[in-house]
């Protein structure tokens, strides 16, 4: 079977005529009457209904045309696969992930990326995980950054990232002189805390864990404004420790941990299995999990 019957095949079924096809095509009808006859032969059944006048698909053929279109799409990805050996990786990709993760964890691997392939458009769409989850899972872009743990046969699931939440505080704290806390007595401490999201459960499975429940001062819905109210003196907050670093070390906010607990915050970088990455696709990735080796 070659590509040319399957083409010739799929323009049938969707034109419902052999000249059309032929026309469009830019063959004679006899030779896509060939082409069909021959497709029908190694079949062992007939494809196409050409006793009502208009041709139509039988059972056989109406049962062929998805993997038909497969094997083209197919040799399409082929073609274009081995073309992007030959050349700088070039086009577009798309990556969704969330605020914190876009202004503290990526930008380096954007750099180093533009640096490897700039002739390659960078789009970023900020959104929370479950956004991010059905924007992958519907191919609206090429890659999510989501927070572990997933499982989901549907994706492919790289580590490209890990960290730990940490408890900050501003100088003049309570808790700014210690390194840590129990989580007893962090239930007596008002707390900024994210409305949703994995950081948001983790905590409150914490805090159910030992039966407690947390002052809440305020819900907040932004990793910065979250870590810009800890800085104002509004409350203690849980942050990735790589949101805060520059603020630590200019004495701007203290970190505490939490005894006996590791709040880990890894992430991955995902992609629909069926999703086939382009060249400047597959760059990024290498990119990205190299940075968390």
């Amino acid at each position: 079977m070659d590509f040319e019957k399957l083409r010739t095949f799929l323009e049938v079924c969707q034109l419902g005529s052999f000249s059309r096809a032929a026309e469009k095509l830019r063959v004679t009808q006899p030779a896509i009457s060939a082409q069909i006859r021959s497709l029908e032969k190694e079949m062992g059944a007939s494809l196409f209904d050409r006793k009502s006048g208009k041709v139509s698909t039988t059972a056989a053929g109406r049962v062929f045309e998805p993997f038909a279109e497969h094997c083209l799409q197919c040799y399409s990805h082929i073609q274009m696969t081995v073309a992007d050996l030959h050349r700088a990786p070039r086009g577009a990709i798309s990556i969704s992930a969330n605020e914190t993760t876009c202004l503290y964890v990526f930008p380096a691997i954007f750099a180093e990326f533009r640096k490897q392939c700039p002739k390659v458009g960078i789009g970023i769409v900020r959104a929370e995980r479950a956004r991010t989850l059905e924007a992958v899972l519907k191919r609206q872009v090429d890659f999510g950054v989501i927070s572990l743990p997933l499982k989901d046969k549907r994706l492919s699931i790289t580590p490209v990232h890990k960290d730990e939440l940490v408890l900050a505080v501003q100088p003049e704290h309570a808790l700014a002189q210690r390194t840590t806390i129990r989580v007893e007595e962090l239930a007596k401490f008002p707390l900024l805390l994210p409305k949703q999201g994995r950081q948001r459960e983790q905590l409150e499975g914490i805090f159910q864990m030992h039966d407690l429940h947390p002052r809440l001062a305020m819900e907040v819905d932004s990793g910065e404004l979250l870590k810009r109210l800890i800085v104002a003196g509004m409350g203690a907050g849980f942050l990735p420790r790589i949101n805060f670093v520059d603020e630590e070390k200019a004495g701007k906010l203290v970190a505490v941990r939490l005894e006996g607990v590791r709040l880990a915050r890894d992430l991955a970088l995902i992609h629909h299995r069926d999703h086939v990455l382009t060249r400047a696709a597959r760059e990024f990735l290498d990119i990205a999990t190299a940075s968390n080796r």
